[in-house]
């Protein structure tokens, strides 16, 4: 695993922007896998600003989300759909086309989970996957002990993930309880995964992360079966590492 340690989060959001562009820059019909949460925010600031500046153009790129909440349509307000248009949709020529994100309305969750994995086969894998990382340890919705071999399924979400959640709603009790996410198998088949930390209460994940074993109750720790992987972590994040 790659380690990049950043002074800041502003840094860490910039060196992810670049790697995007450079992406996009060396391949127009990239495949993007891309992250909701509040940690791709600042990258997604970055990747907005390279688009007005002139110099990038999105509009042979696809993009495959990680995942959607069970239950929400997806022009509710909390949505992964709204998420990704008010961040960077709407900013940026990416084509409505080409984007994915999974039907949490769906009346067969079973067919929708076969039907994107059958997406993520046919116009990708991601060519570069970004990723945050929950302080369980979790990747997508992926809590743990979900086998490192799963495809895209419907995971029950853990209090803590609904409870970290719970700020972008009016109250904890209207946080799903349910979502649709690319399984950990699923998000291993990217070419490149950059994975990234912010903040000190992400300090207790990153060190086990790179300290710890690979077990499937470390979600995260599938991650060291993945050749290409580099961690942007900024030094809040890594603390625990440097023994402060």
């Amino acid at each position: 695993m790659n380690v990049k340690v950043l002074e800041n989060y502003e840094e860490l959001s910039q060196l992810a922007a670049s790697l995007i562009e450079q992406q996009v820059q060396t391949h127009p019909q990239t495949v993007l896998g891309l992250a909701t949460g509040g940690t791709p925010l600042g990258a997604y600031k970055y990747v907005i600003r390279g688009y007005h500046q002139g110099y990038m153009d999105y509009s042979n790129v696809s993009s495959i989300n990680l995942d959607e909440y069970v239950g929400l349509d997806k022009n509710h307000s909390q949505s992964y759909h709204q998420f990704m248009k008010e961040h960077l949709f709407d900013h940026i020529n990416i084509q409505d086309d080409y984007t994915y994100i999974p039907d949490g309305k769906t009346s067969s969750l079973y067919q929708e989970c076969k039907r994107y994995e059958g997406i993520i086969d046919e116009i990708g894998p991601p060519d570069l996957q970004l990723l945050g990382i929950g302080e369980n340890g979790h990747i997508g919705f992926n809590e743990p002990g979900t086998p490192f071999t799963s495809l895209t399924h419907i995971v029950n979400l853990e209090v803590s993930t609904r409870q970290a959640n719970a700020r972008f709603f009016n109250s904890f009790d209207e946080v799903p309880k349910q979502a649709i996410t690319m399984g950990i198998g699923s998000i291993l088949k990217s070419k490149q995964i950059v994975l990234l930390a912010s903040g000190e209460r992400k300090a207790e994940a990153i060190k086990r992360l790179l300290e710890g074993p690979v077990d499937e109750q470390f979600p995260a720790s599938a991650l060291h079966h993945h050749k290409n992987v580099t961690l942007l972590v900024d030094k809040a994040s890594y603390q625990l590492l440097e023994g402060k």
